[in-house]
């Protein structure tokens, strides 16, 4: 009799959607980003920035849809200016709170996300751009929404050597550390990568959820740019009959290229490639939507054979969305606004007085309180997740939550629904490194979030246990 073996690759059976639109800003919308950038405004552009939508409902219900959206921006310097999108996108688009991922991929060479600016920064075209982001954003959603068809969608995983540890020791300081290049250090390499294909065989849209800095491109730098994205997107539509590529920034926190701050647009476009090129081979073998491996039995050849063939059977149709808000610790060193502003008035132009307005930003996000209450947006789509982060975690946040969760295609996004900082491991938390001490969060934080992303796919997975 014969033995029934299969493989099954994670995916999920749905109606899908996607959208595409631009997002680049004009040149008189301030694009400082870098404290040692010379001037406050770009003189051109590298690439254009885009927002892509993908819209996930379910075949079988009327349940809302999944909305998902990828911009090609940095971070978020004011809490209301996220909100304000956010709101109008809930509000025009008639979706819950657990439906919504505004997700930015942390591009360093897109427009400075402020409307609370300083004039020399003309705040006023700023305010104009995010009104018009805005709008964008609820109309590329709209869109999304309205081409919705039957889809199935498919994971797997690779690995791509682009991201390098960035917390470097100072060699002339060994008290301190430096944001860059550490050549002894592990680094995060795994590559999520979906393909999601209509019924008649065409590509809708892929995913790539690769965690690594966009800071390719620094203060030398004076275009527009998506970063390493760009190209990365570029290669993989150009192979996929143009179906739009959504990148999706991980956890990445002590993670960049070992090459970057530079102001070489080409530089960029290689790291783009690199990723794109590992993204690549891992879509190759989902190109025909076969889900399965089913075991054929032996063929007695010069050696005995196993014999396999690849074939479509049903996925999971399990969509479901959940907000965990957990209340973190601030730090109980956190400078006021008026202690700050008091520094701004005696501080000339240069790092010194851009780290003072950073820490003025942060301080007027959390405000005045010890505590600080944040969500976390935790997805089920079919066999895979998605945990969307306002923070920007350490890898050890999505190396922990794949291992305890092996069977999961787990997709971590930071920077996504507002921007609060860094969020390092508590073990960190002695070292004088910048992620450890631009954060407003106190030592704990990440294993409190970490602790109800669990919480949270235990509930959303029920048959899966998670790993000690």
């Amino acid at each position: 009799m014969k033995t029934l073996l299969h493989h099954r690759f994670p995916g999920f059976r749905a109606r899908v959607g996607v959208s595409r639109w631009d997002i680049t800003p004009d040149l008189d919308v301030c694009a400082k980003n870098w404290g040692a950038a010379e001037s406050s405004f770009a003189t051109g552009i590298h690439r254009r920035l885009t927002g892509t939508a993908l819209a996930i409902a379910s075949s079988k219900t009327n349940d809302p849809p999944l909305l998902l959206l990828s911009l090609d921006l940095g971070w978020w310097r004011c809490r209301h200016d996220s909100a304000a999108l956010r709101s109008q996108v809930l509000e025009q688009l008639a979706l819950p709170d657990t439906n919504v991922i505004i997700h930015l991929t942390h591009t360093h060479a897109g427009p400075a996300l402020d409307s609370d600016a300083p004039a020399e920064a003309n705040p006023d075209a700023t305010r104009d751009y995010l009104a018009r982001l805005t709008e964008s954003c609820v109309q590329g959603g709209r869109e999304a929404l309205e081409k919705l068809e039957p889809a199935t969608a498919l994971f797997g995983q690779g690995r791509c050597a682009l991201a390098t540890n960035r917390d470097l020791i100072d060699p002339a300081n060994p008290d301190r550390y430096l944001s860059g290049f550490h050549p002894g250090a592990p680094a995060d390499d795994k590559l999520l990568v979906a393909r999601v294909l209509a019924d008649d065989g065409r590509t809708l849209a892929t995913l790539v959820n690769y965690a690594c800095h966009p800071t390719t491109l620094a203060w030398e730098n004076t275009l527009i740019s998506p970063d390493y994205p760009g190209a990365m997107r570029e290669l993989i539509e150009t192979q996929t009959g143009g179906a739009f590529c959504l990148f999706l920034q991980g956890a990445s926190g002590e993670l960049a290229p070992a090459e970057q701050y530079s102001g070489d647009p080409n530089l960029a476009d290689r790291h783009g490639r690199e990723l794109g090129h590992a993204a690549l081979s891992v879509l190759v073998p989902m190109a025909e939507g076969c889900s399965h491996l089913n075991y054929d039995g032996p063929i007695e050849s010069g050696a005995p054979l196993a014999m396999w063939h690849a074939c479509k059977q049903s996925l999971s149709e399990s969509l479901r969305a959940t907000v965990i808000a957990e209340q973190f610790e601030l730090k109980g060193d956190l400078p006021s606004v008026s202690t700050i502003d008091a520094a701004l008035a005696i501080e000339p132009d240069g790092f010194q007085r851009e780290r003072l307005l950073r820490k003025r930003r942060i301080r007027m996000s959390v405000g005045d309180g010890t505590y600080l209450t944040e969500k976390l947006w935790l997805w089920r789509v079919g066999d895979a997740a998605i945990c969307a982060v306002p923070f920007e975690p350490y890898s050890a946040f999505q190396t922990t939550l794949r291992a305890m969760f092996p069977e999961i295609p787990l997709l971590v996004l930071g920077v996504s629904n507002n921007t609060i900082g860094y969020l390092p491991p508590e073990s960190l938390y002695d070292l004088n490194l910048y992620p450890v001490w631009q954060t407003p969060i106190a030592r704990g934080g990440h294993e409190r979030l970490l602790a109800s992303a669990v919480t949270g796919f235990r509930e959303l997975f029920p048959n899966n246990k998670p790993q000690q």
